[in-house]
């Protein structure tokens, strides 16, 4: 299960964190987002103690959500040691996500 990071958690949980962390911005009245979530739950458990794979949910964290710029969900964005390197809007496979988080570790 992929944790869930609030917007008081966020910082230090994926940008003071290092390595790489892949966040998850959704909601829970989003059709996609609820298709993406399982994808993003098997993820955390294949990555556990290798990358931080976390859900935001921009309902409860406007905050996080408007500093990134979050305009459609879902959006994941990919961060290496603290700093954005990717982001994908809409519904992703498990297979698209797995070639980019292992193109960072």
């Amino acid at each position: 299960m992929a944790k869930a990071v609030t917007d008081a958690t966020f910082d230090q949980e994926v940008l003071q964190a290092g390595g790489v962390a892949l966040v998850d911005f959704w909601a829970p009245w989003c059709g996609p987002c609820r298709r993406q979530g399982p994808i993003i739950d098997e993820l955390a458990e294949d990555y556990a103690g290798r990358a931080n794979i976390v859900k935001l949910n921009v309902d409860e964290n406007p905050d996080t959500a408007g500093r990134f710029g979050i305009q459609g969900i879902p959006t994941l964005l990919l961060f290496k040691d603290g700093k954005l390197v990717d982001t994908m809007v809409g519904l992703q496979s498990k297979e698209t996500l797995v070639k980019k988080i292992e193109s960072l570790l």
